[in-house]
């Protein structure tokens, strides 16, 4: 049975694996997860079944409307971070339509409730998903759209609020 755990650095090989097999048109480099790791261990987590890495989640803060550009270290977490950020949810194939992305993202939303609100940017096509966990499109500057180009063309900037 898969089971969501925290990520640990132990963790980051079989991580590029799965970022490999769902995300080959995005890639990132293994330094950019570990850092993350580091920086914000509580909003990582791994999805294992049975030894084996089959789907992770990166999130930490960041300031309103300023997520990291694709495969960007981030050095530290603002101290004025004012927003959580999911920067990946990514499930191995075999593993979807089991409720494993809903847990792992009921998770997440408990530690972003420190936050007024919580954005990603969607890809994929993942819009209507997200929707699900009440995130919507959001306006954004010309500075996040050129950041958004790196994601693709159907990469959207959507942000929810976490009730507070």
């Amino acid at each position: 049975m898969a089971v969501w755990r925290n990520l640990t650095a132990r963790d980051i090989e079989g991580l590029m694996c799965v970022a490999d097999e769902v995300h080959p048109g995005l890639p990132e480099s293994a330094p950019v997860f570990a850092e993350r790791v580091k920086l914000y261990p509580e909003g990582c987590l791994v999805l294992e079944e049975d030894g084996h890495v089959c789907g992770y989640a990166i999130s930490h803060p960041i300031r309103q409307c300023q997520p990291p550009a694709l495969d960007s270290l981030l050095g530290e977490i603002a101290s004025d971070a004012d927003q959580y950020y999911i920067h990946d949810v990514a499930i191995l194939p075999r593993f979807r339509g089991r409720g494993l992305a809903a847990s792992c993202i009921g998770r997440l939303l408990v530690v972003a409730k420190r936050y007024p609100a919580t954005s990603l940017v969607s890809v994929y096509g993942t819009e209507s998903f997200w929707a699900r966990f009440g995130f919507v499109p959001v306006l954004v500057d010309e500075a996040l759209r050129e950041k958004l180009r790196d994601y693709g063309e159907d990469a959207v900037y959507l942000s929810r609020s976490n009730g507070q």
